[in-house]
Order: C-alpha cells, then structure tokens, then sequence
C-alpha cells in the first residue's frame, strides 16, 4: 500500500464521524486563532505606544518638574526655558519649547460646547519639535506669542466636534469665557485607543497663561536637538544649565533612560525623559509582554492537542475490528501506525488552516481599542505547533493501534 492510498484511507476514517472530527478540529482552531490574535494585539498596542513616543520626536528631550523642595524656587520657568537657548553652554540645541497646558477646557462655538482634553499653551517651535504639523491654515507666530493674541489650533477631534461641516479657520470660539481665533488645524495623528490624540488644541503660551493657566510654574520645557545623534550631549547640556538656574550644586549628568528618572541627583527637582531612550524601553517591555500573551494562547493549543488523543483513542477502540481484518489480510505495522498519525496530522493541519483564517478575519476588527497588527511569524509557528501537536499527541493512539495483534483485534466486540 503506497503513501497516497494510505491518506485515503484516513480521510474516509476522518469523514465517517464528521461531527467528531469537526469538534476536534475547532478545538485547534480556537488554540491557533488565539495565538495568532493574542500576539496580534500585543504587537498592535506595542506599535501604538511606539508611534505616541515616536511623534514626540526621537530627537527631543522633555524636562519636567519632580515638585521636590515644595517651593516656587524649583519649579520651571519661561526664564529657565529662555536660558537653555545659548549657544556656548548648549550648543546642540537646535530650539526650546515652553509648555503650559491645562487638563480640561471646554470650547463653545454657536452653542455647542465641547471640552477638549488638553489645552496647550506653547510657542511656535513646538509644533515640529513635537512632530505635530498643521494640516490646514497655519500655526501662531513669535509676535504672537509676545502680544498674547488669542489664536488657536485645534485638533481634529475638536474641529469634527465644533465645526461639522463647516470651515473652521478664521471662527470664533469661547474658551472660559475668553474669545480666541482659530487660525489652524493640526494633522491627523493615530491614536492609542486609550486617549484621542487629536481631542486638543494649541495656542500662545502668553494667552494660555493669561486666560486657563496663570502665570505660575510651566508644566514642561521640550528641547530639540539639531540631530538625534546629539540627544544625549542635549541632555547634559540641559541638564548642567538647569543645575545653575536651580543652584543644584551637587550633580551628574550622565545621560538617564527615557523611562522617567531624572537627571541628577535624587535632590534634583527636575526630570528630564529622552524619547529615543524611551522608546528603546518601551520596546523591550512590549517583546516581553507579547511573548507573555502568546505564551498564554499556546495553553490553548495544548489543551487541543488532548483532545486529539482522547478522539483518537475512542476511534482506535471503535474500529479494534477493522485493524484487525486489515492486519490479518497482511498490512504491516507501519501502514496502521502512518494511517492513524496521518489522521491526527491532518485534524490538526486543517484546524490550524481555519484559525489562521479565523484570526485574519479577526485582525480586521478592534479588540479592547486595540487594532491588531499580525505578525507573519506567528502564523507559521501556531501551524508548525499545530502539526507537531497532531505528530506527538496522535502518537500514543497510532502506537496503540499499530501493537493490536490481528487475533486480539478480531475477538474484540
């Protein structure tokens, strides 16, 4: 008997339960869906959080208050953020951004309110610092910032809230009771799932402090570097201006991870976050934390492939009989053995063929406000997983077939 009539007859072995068969090809499905969609979704946020950290800019560092010393002497200040600007103690700093922002602003237009998630008072250099250009009009300028016009951009969010329909530059908004002119909207940016990026809007730092924040402490200060090469020498220089500025006598200033701790000593009252350093975090937490989620999807796989061996079991004792006029007639041990492996082989092939389906159908939709990103190479692990699985856990059954003697087999009712 070749090899093809052997698959023969496994296939009609296969078809002569259907609904057996089919339960337990679903049980790999699920098993092999859940790995590919698992890993899907880890990837996907992981590329979310990557591309929020990424439009910060690799090439900047934000310096931000730790609030230690509980006084107004530590705090940020425009004129700290004015002293970064020197090009014999920080000669790679390409441009400073001051930032005030206020957690929560309602905007009105024409009777509709809408409270935007994130008022931002700063000053031109923020928008290409930040990676956030202006898709439509045109962003404030320096003379605006030093006579305090109340002009605005906003984020797409707010635009579709406000102005459905309707051109929003040049409009009129309230914002606490104060008018500003809205002279732009900001590009698109993607989202976590967790936060609208584009529910925000961003005007002079003078008209923030003057109409939302006060003129008190800033909230951060964004430094661009003139390449990303000179992030680091950046935050050394930042970090030896601000030193002077907060008269913090003893310091280091070595180059810190982007994960939030500071530069300095533990008495700094400042923290400065490197974005590329950040990012390299960040990435290596997400490898982690994905490898983690497939881990726990391949417990589904495995619990398939028990139940590979309890069907194949059943079915090795349903046709005791049949082995045993097959081997009574001359069929070798081999020929039973490769029938019964081929048939749990391919309850697993053809279950691990529909959950890779299963799971790029599935990669379409969004899951906990995540958009799945597939990766290629979980798809051929979950079906290479899943062939093994048919090979090791249909191999108890087959072996158990292929030892019946054909005298045993025949007497068996």
């Amino acid at each position: 008997m070749n090899f093809f009539e052997v698959v023969r007859f496994s296939l009609r072995g296969l078809s002569a339960n259907k609904l057996r068969s089919a339960l337990t090809m679903l049980g790999i499905l699920i098993g092999v869906a859940a790995v590919i969609l698992l890993v899907a979704v880890g990837n996907g946020s992981a590329k979310a959080i990557s591309d929020r950290i990424e439009a910060l800019g690799t090439n900047t560092i934000t310096v931000m208050s730790t609030g230690r010393g509980g006084s107004s002497s530590t705090a940020l200040t425009k004129k700290m953020a004015d002293a970064l600007v020197d090009e014999e103690l920080a000669p790679d700093v390409k441009s400073v951004s001051p930032v005030v922002s206020a957690s929560s602003a309602t905007m009105t237009y024409e009777g509709t309110d809408h409270s935007v998630s994130t008022f931002v008072g700063t000053t031109p250099a923020w928008f290409n610092a930040s990676s956030t250009p202006v898709e439509k009009g045109a962003s404030f300028t320096e003379d605006d910032v030093t006579q305090g016009r109340r002009v605005v951009v906003i984020g797409q969010t707010v635009a579709e809230e406000l102005f459905p329909g309707v051109d929003p530059i040049d409009k009129q908004v309230t914002v606490s009771g104060a008018l500003f002119t809205v002279v732009g909207v900001l590009k698109e940016k993607s989202s976590t799932g967790f936060q609208d990026s584009n529910d925000t809007a961003v005007a002079p730092l003078s008209a923030v402090q003057q109409v939302l924040a006060g003129y008190g402490s800033l909230t951060s200060i964004i430094v661009e570097a003139k390449d990303p090469d000179k992030v680091d020498a950046v935050q050394s220089e930042v970090s030896t201006i601000l030193n002077q500025q907060l008269n913090v006598k003893s310091t280091t200033t070595s180059a810190r991870s982007g994960s939030g701790s500071g530069s300095g000593t533990s008495s700094t009252p400042y923290r400065i976050q490197n974005a590329s350093s950040l990012l390299e975090t960040q990435t290596e937490t997400a490898d982690t934390f994905t490898t983690l989620l497939g881990a726990v999807a391949a417990i589904s796989l495995l619990v398939g492939g028990i139940g590979i061996t309890n069907i194949m079991l059943v079915t090795v004792t349903e046709r005791t009989r049949e082995i045993g006029i097959r081997k009574a007639l001359g069929a070798p041990r081999r020929v039973i053995l490769t029938q019964f492996l081929i048939e749990a082989t391919l309850l697993s092939v053809l279950g691990g063929a529909l959950g890779v389906a299963a799971a790029l159908i599935g990669s379409h939709f969004t899951i906990v406000g995540v958009k799945p990103v597939i990766v290629p190479s979980s798809i051929g692990l979950a079906v290479g997983v899943s062939v093994a699985i048919g090979l090791f856990f249909g191999g108890l059954p087959a072996a158990r077939a292929a030892r019946l003697r054909p005298i045993d087999a025949l007497r068996y009712e």
